[in-house]
């Protein structure tokens, strides 16, 4: 392995306690400060929102920028500033507004990361680099909430906010590892290598059928998943659980099973197709919810959170895998994987508000069973639109 290689694998395990912010930390502290639980979604949302707003023009732009390490850089910087604000003003209009800069940096790192993978190792090691980018994710994501836990319970949850801002600084100082000259910005941007084609019109992305069901589904998913986590650290916080512990205890257990997922879904995928891995990644999020609302109490948390490292484990390595053979040759791969996350972005940012509004109103066994009915409905769109999933929209085929 290449030195531009491991020093994406750095990034990739020091970026990412980073990219989402305070994540499901933010939920805990805004309870500690007394907000309730429509408001904690609501500003949530906001973030969601702003974040979705931005994905498809930041993908869009990683096609066209050749500085993408930089792009990075800036996100990591605005996402640390922002946290700082909710740590010392968390008054309402400065934490949504803190929330919607962290949402709209967070949505830069993703296609950001996807392009510079894509341009080291090209489309022909794409599936297996992007099992390594995932699994170094989630062991970057253990280590972070295993810090945040022991020092958030000595110290309180402002540790969190320290934790964040030292991994966001080692993250950038291993970004200037990997060599620009090592990415190929054609194949970055999934641009056909024949002679004389060109790259595809915007347009693509609305008339490819198989992005299109890809979306969909996944803002049904993210709808029924994204406020899980959340709620259930606020749920064993209002049972008396130590706030900092659980809300590690609750991201640890998932990222631990995230990691052999994620390179057993690259395995997979290489056998049998992404269609699949996407699949069993569909099928975990009614479960979890079900186990979710039944088992209250500490005695839920694993059972709920291995299902949680099954789903996401495989779903962050089947869509951008999915996006790139579904989008390759039209040099719009970015593009569309930050259309893709823009309307799976509608769907996360409303779960917040969704599973918010029933847990203050009918309690927090009926919000997780109200998500994972949500998800039911993109298992079943998942599976009655297979037979689109074999087209492509580019110059090469793409398998599912």
């Amino acid at each position: 392995m290449n030195a531009s290689l491991s020093a994406l694998n750095a990034v990739n395990f020091f970026m990412a306690d980073v990219r989402d912010g305070l994540g499901p930390y933010l939920g805990v502290f805004l309870q500690q400060k007394n907000w309730s639980p429509s408001q904690i979604g609501v500003v949530m949302t906001i973030g969601g929102l702003a974040g979705m707003a931005a994905t498809a023009p930041l993908g869009a732009l990683v096609d066209h920028l050749r500085a993408k390490r930089f792009m990075m850089v800036v996100a990591a910087a605005a996402t640390v500033a922002a946290s700082l604000v909710i740590l010392f003003v968390p008054t309402f209009w400065a934490t949504a507004i803190a929330q919607a800069s962290i949402g709209i940096a967070g949505a830069a790192i993703p296609p950001a990361i996807a392009g510079i993978t894509l341009g080291l190792v090209r489309q022909k090691g794409f599936t297996h680099q992007i099992g390594r980018n995932e699994a170094f994710n989630h062991a970057g994501n253990v280590t972070a909430a295993l810090l945040c836990g022991v020092l958030g319970y000595a110290f309180g949850l402002s540790a969190v906010f320290v934790v964040m801002s030292m991994l966001a600084v080692i993250s950038l100082i291993a970004l200037v590892y990997i060599n620009p000259k090592e990415i190929d910005y054609d194949a970055a941007r999934g641009a056909s290598s024949k002679p004389g084609e060109k790259v595809q019109a915007f347009s693509v992305l609305i008339r490819c059928k198989p992005l299109i069901v890809l979306a969909v589904t996944l803002l049904l998913f993210h709808l029924g998943n994204a406020a899980m986590l959340p709620l259930l650290g606020q749920s064993l916080a209002a049972q008396g659980a130590d706030p900092s512990a659980y809300t590690s205890a609750t991201i640890i257990v998932a990222q631990l099973t995230m990691i052999p997922m994620a390179l057993l879904a690259a395995w997979l995928a290489l056998k049998r197709g992404f269609w699949l891995v996407f699949m069993l990644a569909l099928v975990a999020l009614p479960v979890r919810g079900i186990i979710a609302a039944l088992v209250t109490g500490p005695a839920g948390l694993a059972p709920v959170q291995i299902l949680d490292g099954v789903g996401a484990g495989m779903l962050g390595v089947a869509v951008p895998g999915l996006v790139a053979r579904i989008m390759a040759g039209t040099g719009r791969v970015n593009a569309g994987l930050g259309a893709v996350m823009t309307v799976q972005g509608i769907g996360a940012a409303s779960s917040a508000t969704l599973g918010g509004f029933v847990a203050e109103h009918f309690g927090y066994s009926a919000s997780f069973f109200a998500l994972g009915g949500v998800a039911l409905a993109a298992l079943t769109l998942w599976s009655i639109a297979t037979p689109l999933m074999k087209e492509s929209c580019g110059a090469k085929p793409a398998s599912a």
